[in-house]
């Protein structure tokens, strides 16, 4: 049964009578996907049907404009095969529509969708930082109840509307014993906020800033999946990590395993918003650099930090700070362009940088990742090649290979991308 004959429930579709099949043999009830984390999922197509994917949306689609000027929707799709785990089936494309229109907005299919998707148990590829990804897999084959994420990054043209509602369109084929049996079904409808992104200040001082694991590309920021408390989130889905960059465009000078020859080391982290200060953590060391640490306990992740509640489930993450720099406590209302403490390398950190995010918990984890912009800065350039920040000290030199940027020139209420070389 396809999406195009939702009457279909005799079991004449070889597709249905094959899904039943396996799902009775496999002793399971299967329905259409439900909601998915808190999404506020719309009501469902009319028209039942056996579904071999169920797909839940992890976070409420906020769209947000970036530095190229266009409107991006990045968010995941969780998908979960409902056949046996003998049954193999191959997703050839995933259509995201607007689902009053069923205009698509975005798709993903062939050596795309191989990228964009992946089991969630499997380590992000590439992410050393070192060694670029191997080619994905082509076609896409999703094993017998096995979990797959897709991670979707939509781009809409200037001007082009953002739909109240989305819905998600697979399509593949069975790969049954008797031979391949194809599909399609529209899973997820999933309204997108109508709330706008926080406007901020930056969280540093006047200057050159890098912004490194910004979205929306493969960075350990982006695709950076957690199982906290018995289900997923990506907390660092918009998360940036900010290096300071000299007038050469260097990120360090002298000695790259020496804290002091870092740019960004010991530089002042300001409040973006006012707020009050709902965590704060101080005393863990600075690591020596430019070594990846140990995975830490999971509440010593973000190292010191200070967390400000600037908002009704908005909250501004400032981590990775210097032991004994922290100006505020638990209580205090803080100011926009108020000094919060100075940028270290504590927490799993491996060069001293500034994580800065938003949440909406107080807590880093659990908690969701939604975009922000910032109220003014002014693109200088961009670094083509990933540099990450656990192999930046580790590059011959501390100078970025920065290049002219498409979007070079003035932004306001913009989120930067991956990679850009700004001037707040």
């Amino acid at each position: 049964m396809t999406e195009r004959d939702p009457r279909n429930r005799t079991g004449r579709s070889p597709l249905l009578r094959g899904l039943a099949a396996a799902v009775l043999a496999a002793g399971m009830l299967v329905a259409s996907a439900g909601a998915g984390h808190g999404t506020g999922a719309a009501t469902p197509a009319p028209g039942a049907q056996f579904t071999p994917l169920t797909a839940a949306v992890m976070t409420h689609p906020t769209p947000f404009v970036a530095t190229d000027g266009k409107t991006h929707l990045s968010y995941e799709l969780l998908t979960t095969s409902s056949l046996p785990s003998s049954t193999p089936l191959r997703l050839d494309r995933v259509d995201v529509r607007d689902a009053r229109t069923h205009r698509v907005i975005g798709s993903l299919r062939g050596r795309a969708l191989a990228e964009a998707a992946n089991p969630v148990g499997d380590p992000l590829p590439g992410a050393d930082g070192y060694t670029p990804a191997p080619p994905a897999p082509t076609p896409t084959v999703i094993q017998g109840s096995q979990k797959w994420i897709i991670w979707l990054d939509l781009v809409l043209g200037r001007g082009q509307p953002v739909p109240q509602v989305l819905e998600h369109h697979l399509s593949g084929a069975v790969l049954a014993p008797s031979g391949p049996s194809s599909f399609e079904e529209t899973v997820q409808a999933t309204r997108t906020a109508d709330t706008p992104p926080l406007n901020l200040s930056p969280p540093v001082r006047p200057g050159t800033w890098y912004s490194s694991e910004s979205c929306c590309g493969n960075t350990h920021h982006r695709r950076g999946l957690a199982p906290v408390n018995g289900r997923f989130d990506v907390p660092q889905r918009f998360g940036i990590d900010w290096y300071r960059v000299g007038e050469r465009g260097q990120a360090w000078e002298g000695d790259p395993t020496r804290l002091s020859s870092y740019l960004s080391y010991r530089h002042p982290v300001v409040a973006s918003a006012g707020g009050r200060v709902v965590e704060v953590q101080d005393g863990l060391p600075d690591n020596p650099p430019p070594i990846t640490p140990p995975v830490p306990p999971i509440e010593n992740t973000v190292g010191n930090h200070v967390t400000v509640q600037v908002a009704p489930g908005r909250y501004l993450l400032y981590a990775h700070l210097k032991p004994g720099s922290l100006r505020v406590r638990e209580g205090d209302r803080v100011e926009a362009g108020q000094v919060l403490g100075l940028i270290g390398n504590s927490g799993y950190s491996s060069t001293p940088h500034l994580h800065f995010s938003v949440m909406t918990t107080p807590e880093f984890f659990p908690t969701d990742s939604p975009p922000f912009t910032f109220r003014h800065f002014r693109v200088l350039g961009q670094v083509e090649p990933r540099l990450w920040d656990d192999n930046l000290g580790r590059q011959p030199t501390g100078v970025l290979p920065i290049t002219r940027s498409p979007y070079a020139g003035p932004h306001r209420a913009r989120y930067p991308l991956d990679r850009e070389v700004l001037r707040f």
